[in-house]
């Protein structure tokens, strides 16, 4: 195995009579590798993944025909294997925490559905403490870190 001349400019290397050339990123087994080894671009693609998957089943999680535990069902079997797909090497850091809560809490709002203010009787999206008392199971963040310990 050689080095190209301009291995220094072009970054590509040779073996044998193929050549490779160096990328910032490419995907393997559906994971984002990144020569800086961060996990923010495989995040945001599994998370662009799950939007993709949760749009496919909204109209299944906004249903009145279906009941709640139901609707929590698919979420956990359809649409968080599809999140967590790789997390096993995950380090998160606040940021991606957040991101995955976020988009946990948007899915868990349209399977609870609004909620009639008790004052005025106006209807509104529940609060994030209303969502993690509603769904009494762990957090996409703590089953990732349940899992860890495991």
């Amino acid at each position: 195995m050689s080095r190209d001349q301009n291995a220094g400019r072009t970054h590509s290397m040779k073996a044998d009579n193929s050549s490779f050339e160096r990328v910032e990123e490419f995907k393997y087994l559906g994971t984002i590798l990144t020569n800086k080894n961060s996990i923010q671009e495989e995040i945001k693609s599994r998370l662009k993944s799950g939007n993709a998957c949760y749009h496919s089943v909204q109209n299944l999680l906004s249903s009145s025909l279906l009941s709640k535990n139901l609707k929590i069902k698919i979420y956990r079997t359809i649409i968080l294997p599809v999140v967590l797909y790789g997390w096993e090497t995950w380090s998160l850091t606040f940021k991606e925490e957040r991101r995955l809560r976020v988009f946990e809490n948007r899915v868990l709002r349209r399977i609870f559905g609004p909620k009639r203010d008790e004052v005025t009787g106006e209807w509104r999206k529940f609060h994030n403490e209303e969502l993690n008392n509603l769904f009494s199971s762990s957090n996409i963040v703590q089953v990732i870190k349940s899992r860890r310990m495991r």
